[in-house]
């Protein structure tokens, strides 16, 4: 029997549960950094405003909100994208993510407090 390029299926395979739980495990450490040092920001913004006997403004509250559901969000986009991809495919997604993060991140805290009070 003569098998042409039509007849043959090429499934890809699947990273081990194991595996793409433990690449997940790896990059969470690192995003969830990422999202605790946006709750930092929020506490030690919020504290040096009040010494200033002013407030964040809602700019300002959504802006270092946005500094802690990014990585949440990101992560999930990236787990989402990778999970039927092969291991490096899931690492490299999962990097690029907290790539993104990180530039985010100093896009937004470039603000400088000035512009984030009332």
């Amino acid at each position: 029997m003569n098998a042409t390029a039509s007849n043959v299926t090429v499934t890809p395979r699947r990273t081990p549960r194991w595996l793409f739980m433990a690449i997940a495990a790896v990059f969470a450490l690192f995003y969830a950094y990422d999202a605790w040092e946006g709750v930092g920001n929020i506490v030690g913004l919020n504290l040096a405003a009040h010494s200033l006997d002013t407030s964040l403004s809602g700019f300002g509250w959504g802006l270092l909100l946005t500094g802690v559901f990014l990585p949440v969000a990101v992560f999930a986009l990236a787990i989402r994208l990778g999970r039927s991809r092969g291991p490096g495919v899931q690492a490299l997604l999962l990097l690029a993510g907290l790539c993104l993060v990180a530039a985010l991140s100093a896009d937004i805290f470039m603000f400088g407090l000035g512009s984030l009070i009332v």
